[in-house]
């Protein structure tokens, strides 16, 4: 598997809702009733939190 691009990365990125902690990332996770299913990581890109699909 190849490594993304700098334009993928952003463009993943982009795509994503983004928040200004992990609590509130972890919040709106559990709002939706997904919490066990997310995780939250801080983006190397924005400097801000995204949701992501926790491996199972």
């Amino acid at each position: 598997m190849k490594k993304p691009t700098a334009d993928e990365r952003r463009h993943r990125c982009t795509r994503k809702r983004r928040y200004r902690s992990q609590g509130d990332a972890l919040d709106a996770a559990m709002c939706h009733g997904v919490e066990r299913q997310r995780i939250a990581y801080l983006c190397p890109l924005c400097g801000f939190w995204h949701l992501a699909t926790a491996p199972r």
